[in-house]
């Protein structure tokens, strides 16, 4: 058999960086560039519209930003206003999309933008600020608003950008360690504070205003404004390397499924140096109201470069240096999907496709979507199939559990329970229900050839 391979669903006439989804209007927005260097390749922001056709998800170009020298590095959302991180500054673009009857006003060029196709009347031309793209029935309106710059480093670079909970805050780090508080959309810095010696490779913003920050210091924070809460440290629990440097690479905010006002925490740890035999990289998950760790896993010897979280902190999203996607359950940290070597270069950004507005009707009939974009230009799909769980209740489960004075409470499940095909999912209300009734079973015993994998499902590995 050949390799496992992802759809392509876009390819930009430039190197892509930073990704987001706008689920209200069905917007894939992607954006990157060059730089400043004059090699011929544009900087630009990217509106994709996506839609599903015989029952595939597809993209095309809606409408292209032109960001003049300046690439994106980096993308926060909030509503219809971005937040773009653009070498040391952040520019904030408010964007629109509206009916309208059939029209065309776009001037032509000698552009020629690559991409899979182009919608019908839409213009493949780039427009500065305030340019407005014309299409059959849809209209889109980009633009710039306040500019700053949010790091002053020797060499300056806004790394992260993210909004608060209710979008009235963004911070942003970047290469002089310094985080940085700004007022949206006005851009006033209200705060601003010295995080780590060294530079700031991620940050993530809780519902209740705390801060967790991770930088090239080997060390990860949590902050309250500009005090300092605690510490993390994901070896307390878990793996030791004595000679081996761990650096964390990212962090997440996610929910809890079956708790609405629970919070998660999600880091990345990568080796700090290259070796010839890598380690491990692994992924934590922490209390998020304690900070302690809960539960840490291997995520492979390929090093991480980027984290998501779904929506609704069922899954998590990962991206390696070497260009593969991966897709895990955040219950348990158990790998469901893998493409090896899917960009076959560096993946920048990965992103999923929003539980709301249309993103059911996106779907299809798949259980979750991951985008992911790399500097090979490529925008490419990752579709996780519907779970297909037995329909089981408490009352069912019971009989298949016996108490053991001697080992506690073990569950006995039948074969057809405890096998499932690769990358089904039982759902969260089964882990629920098994945990309720089980507790925290210290063993099991089990038939079928995945018991194994099936424990860990359920997070009593």
């Amino acid at each position: 058999m050949g390799r496992r391979r992802a759809p392509e669903l876009y390819r930009a006439p430039f190197p892509l960086y930073a990704l987001q989804v706008d689920p209200s209007a069905g917007l894939l927005i992607a954006a990157g560039g060059g730089g400043a260097a004059k090699t011929g390749i544009k900087n630009g922001v990217h509106f994709l519209q996506l839609e599903l056709i015989n029952g595939r998800l597809s993209a095309s170009l809606l409408h292209s930003h032109d960001t003049e020298t300046r690439a994106t590095m980096n993308l926060a959302l909030a509503g219809n206003i971005l937040a773009a991180g653009q070498d040391a500054h952040c520019q904030l673009l408010r964007f629109q999309t509206h009916q309208q009857k059939s029209k065309n006003k776009a001037e032509k060029t000698d552009s020629k933008e690559q991409g899979p196709r182009q919608r019908k009347g839409a213009a493949p031309t780039e427009k500065k600020s305030g340019a407005e793209t014309h299409q059959e029935g849809v209209g889109l309106r980009v633009e710039n608003l306040q500019s700053v710059q949010t790091d002053f480093g020797t060499d300056p670079l806004q790394k992260v950008v993210c909004y608060n909970h209710d979008n009235t805050l963004l911070a942003t780090g970047g290469t002089d360690g310094y985080v940085r508080v700004w007022k949206v959309p006005s851009l006033e810095k209200v705060l601003e504070f010295k995080a780590h010696e060294g530079e700031i490779e991620d940050l993530a913003l809780g519902p209740d205003g705390k801060l967790v920050t991770v930088g090239w210091d080997l060390k990860a924070f949590v902050w309250q404004k500009d005090q300092l809460v605690t510490q993390l440290h994901w070896q307390e629990n878990g793996p030791t390397f004595s000679n081996t440097p761990y650096r964390y690479q990212a962090c997440r905010f996610g929910q809890v499924p079956d708790q609405p006002a629970g919070q998660r925490l999600f880091t990345v740890q990568i080796p700090h140096k290259r070796l010839r035999q890598p380690p491990p990289c692994y992924l934590t998950a922490w209390d998020g109201s304690t900070f302690l760790p809960l539960r840490t896993k291997s995520c492979g010897h390929e090093v991480i470069s980027c984290l998501s979280v779904s929506e609704s902190g069922t899954f998590l999203g990962l991206g390696t240096v070497t260009g593969s996607v991966a897709v895990y359950i955040a219950f348990s940290l158990q790998r469901l999907y893998y493409v090896r070597e899917a960009h076959g270069i560096v993946v920048t950004d990965v992103a999923f496709l929003p539980e709301k507005g249309r993103g059911p009707e996106l779907l299809g009939s798949h259980e979750t979507a991951l985008f992911s974009v790399a500097v090979d230009s490529r925008c490419q799909l990752h579709l996780l199939p519907s779970r297909q769980a037995p329909e089981l209740s408490l009352s069912c489960l019971q009989k298949y559990v016996k108490m053991a004075p001697e080992s506690g409470v073990t569950a006995v499940l039948p074969a057809e329970i405890v096998y499932f095909p690769p990358h089904n999912l039982w759902p969260v209300a089964l882990h629920m229900s098994l945990l309720h009734l089980l507790g925290q079973a210290p063993a099991w015993e089990g038939r079928g050839e995945r018991k194994t994998q099936a424990v860990e499902l359920c997070g009593f590995s």
